[in-house]
């Protein structure tokens, strides 16, 4: 590979950060472009899936996460009232597959992402206006009306990513899930939730996870259904959560009254049509900006490390930069596309209202096959690899065996 090939990414979130590792880690000198004056990592946690974990290994990228956060050792789902619907057998999963799943909240993966980017130009509050291509190079035009030049330019600024509107089309629309998102990261103890543990609350039209997330923190989330045009305008505290979850187990409750109301946040869950279509001659997207999906699956940040490691190995085996990006997009495609709608139908199942629908939805869970069920799961905790012929990891041209 040519190491004076250059590239600039477009977003300083996690997908944009893992692109830039990569990249970096494969040879390519780059850049970073951040709209944000300021990068924000507070407010939630998430999971670095073993899929995630098994993809920067396959660089020599070790981020150092189970220190950071904790992994994952048991996942049980319940109902509104606390009583067991189902262990989820992710730990035999994440056992037989050799690498940990982390949950971590997105500061401490934003602190892990950012060393290992030391040295990498971050430029920050200077927000992408759209690209044009010129002799096979990408030239990215800026809000403050400055530009910079590539041989790469990969978008991996987020949900309403400026690279992608020019791609699709300004009108794509996107798709409400139909239920606000509460969101909490607090101090935690509660004699009903081990170290190490994931649980899934089910309710009638409402869900709420706890998730440990190491060093005594607590991450939870809590849904319920709402209108696009109030959930979007919500403005509630952390009382009316409390009223929306009467009733339900005191570790539930407990989570919410321990959690400082400044610490509390509200989102619109959305995802959009699949895009077929990620990119153009030396231009592709990566992560929320090609496949936006919402959160059922915990799987968002993981496809967007995935993404970023496969773009790397493309770019590496290939040095045409067009040919790069496209074996890079027909790599990721169809893995992403099948996370996206199965966690659009793993959302809309879980979030079901009526007694109909969610006796229908814990009978499904409670009594399917173990074999059935690993089934179901493991393929997402498993990376494909890169999608190239030769299996044999590459780092600046020499082979790593």
């Amino acid at each position: 590979m040519n190491g004076s090939r250059t590239a600039i990414v477009v977003g300083a979130g996690i997908g944009g950060l893992a692109a830039a590792i990569a990249l970096r880690r494969v040879g390519v000198d780059l850049e970073v472009f951040e709209r944000a004056p300021k990068i924000r990592a507070a407010g939630f946690g998430l999971s670095v899936m073993s899929n995630a974990v098994a993809a920067l290994e396959s660089l020599d990228i070790d981020l150092g996460l189970e220190k950071r956060g904790r992994t994952l050792d048991t996942y049980l789902v319940k109902d509104w009232r606390g009583r067991l619907i189902r262990e989820f057998p992710f730990p035999e999963i994440i056992e037989r597959l050799g690498k940990p799943s982390v949950c971590i909240s997105r500061a401490d993966l934003f602190a892990a992402l950012q060393e290992e980017a030391s040295g990498i130009p971050v430029h920050l509050g200077r927000g992408a206006a759209g690209f044009e291509i010129t002799d096979g190079r990408a030239r990215l035009y800026l809000e403050d009306g400055g530009s910079a030049e590539a041989d790469l330019l990969i978008g991996a600024d987020g949900f309403n990513s400026a690279i992608r509107q020019q791609i699709a089309g300004p009108d794509e629309p996107a798709h409400d899930s139909g239920y606000i998102v509460w969101l909490g990261i607090t101090e935690y103890h509660h004699p009903r939730f081990p170290s190490g543990s994931v649980m899934h609350f089910w309710g009638d039209g409402m869900r709420f996870g706890l998730v440990d997330i190491g060093h005594g923190r607590l991450y939870w989330w809590g849904t319920k259904n709402m209108p696009p045009e109030r959930s979007a305008g919500w403005r509630g505290g952390r009382a009316e959560i409390l009223r929306a979850y009467a009733g339900w187990p005191d570790e539930v409750r407990e989570a919410i009254r321990v959690t400082p109301d400044s610490d509390v946040l509200s989102v619109s869950s959305r995802d959009r049509p699949f895009l077929e279509r990620w990119g153009n001659g030396p231009v592709t997207l990566l992560g929320d900006a090609a496949h936006p999906m919402l959160t059922s699956l915990g799987q968002g940040s993981a496809m967007a490390i995935e993404d970023a490691v496969v773009l790397a190995r493309h770019v590496e085996r290939q040095p045409d930069s067009a040919r790069a990006l496209r074996s890079y997009e027909d790599a990721r495609r169809e893995r992403t596309r099948e996370i996206v709608e199965a966690t659009r139908t793993v959302s809309d199942f879980e979030q079901a209202q009526g007694p109909v629908r969610r006796r229908v939805r814990d009978a499904y869970f409670r009594y399917m096959s173990h074999r059935s069920l690993v089934g179901r799961l493991e393929p997402a905790l498993t990376f494909p690899g890169a999608g190239i012929d030769d299996p044999v990891p590459m780092i600046h041209g020499e082979e790593r065996r």
